[in-house]
């Protein structure tokens, strides 16, 4: 068994990769902003980082901020990591950072290229985005009688824990560069996701179709987002808000 250094260990993905390796035998080290003992912000790569990476074989890179500073922190995690000697960098990514024009995509893919070019063993991953993601876009919207939707827009969400167990076996195997996409299981518009979601939470609000300008809407509307021949994810939206709502009890 190895150890294996997991940034972001604490967010939505990377709890989840934490207990599947710890689950496969890994002694594994969680990294985050404000989690003892490697409590360190990749951002200003501290010295932490180096106690966090010594004897690490493996690191799995989830962290990642909406505050920005995403290639400055994966520029202070290679170089500590080539520094700690670590074999293997996993990187987590998302499907369409090379063809949708969004400001947050392309971070995603400035950041896949330092993965490219570190130096040693790298595997990246691309995953279409997050039932959880849907999920907060949709309870934020219906807050209103109205609800506005990007217009002819799909998606294809996928589950988390699916996406923690493909990114946990990449990282205790051998590096293979770009890993084959990862998709959910359908392909489905806005409307369809969304009144998916009304149905589950017991609310009943008008959608409006709201045609958008720009090259990232033109490239979201083509599909730029989409894996049709990766749809290997399991499960569905519905799946995912039935076990949201059971535990929850109800929409918040």
């Amino acid at each position: 068994m190895t150890t294996i250094l997991v940034t972001g260990g604490t967010g939505t993905l990377g709890r989840h990769v934490v207990t599947r390796l710890r689950a496969d035998g890994h002694e594994v080290r969680v990294l985050s902003r404000h989690t003892a003992p490697y409590a360190v912000d990749l951002r200003e790569g501290d010295t932490g980082l180096d106690s966090a990476l010594d004897g690490t074989h493996t690191v799995v890179h989830c962290a990642t901020s909406a505050r920005g500073g995403d290639e400055q922190a994966a520029r202070n995690l290679i170089t500590a990591a080539r520094r700690a000697g670590v074999a293997h960098l996993v990187y987590i990514s998302i499907v369409g950072v090379d063809r949708v024009p969004f400001p947050y995509y392309r971070t995603k893919l400035a950041v896949e290229r330092q993965f490219e070019d570190c130096g040693t063993g790298w595997t990246v991953l691309r995953a279409t985005q997050f039932h959880d993601l849907l999920y907060r876009l949709f309870q934020g919207l219906s807050k209103s009688p109205v609800m506005p939707l990007p217009a002819r827009v799909k998606d294809q969400p996928v589950e988390v824990r699916e996406v923690a167990q493909r990114l946990a076996e990449l990282a205790q195997g051998a590096p293979v560069g770009r890993a084959d996409d990862m998709g959910g299981p359908e392909i489905r518009t806005l409307h369809s996701l969304a009144r998916g979601y009304l149905d589950a939470a017991g609310r009943r609000r008008a959608l409006v179709k709201v045609p958008l300008r720009g090259s990232a809407y033109e490239a979201f509307r083509a599909g730029g987002h989409l894996a049709p021949d990766r749809a290997v994810g399991t499960r569905t939206f519905e799946d995912y808000l039935t076990e949201r709502f059971a535990v929850t009890g109800g929409p918040r």
